[in-house]
């Protein structure tokens, strides 16, 4: 039984470190550079 829980906690890191250092599986579309449309910051006089 002593060895199951050793084999179940390294199978847990072996998963979560794969899952860091795998592709992303993000499904967003890719957008591109998107153009400045608003006035630029110009600080007023003190």
């Amino acid at each position: 039984m002593n060895m199951q829980k050793i084999i179940d906690g390294l199978q847990a890191i072996w998963e979560g470190v794969a899952r860091i250092f795998s592709p992303t599986d993000d499904d967003y579309p890719e957008t591109g550079v998107q153009p400045f449309d608003g006035d630029i910051y110009v600080e007023s006089p003190k």
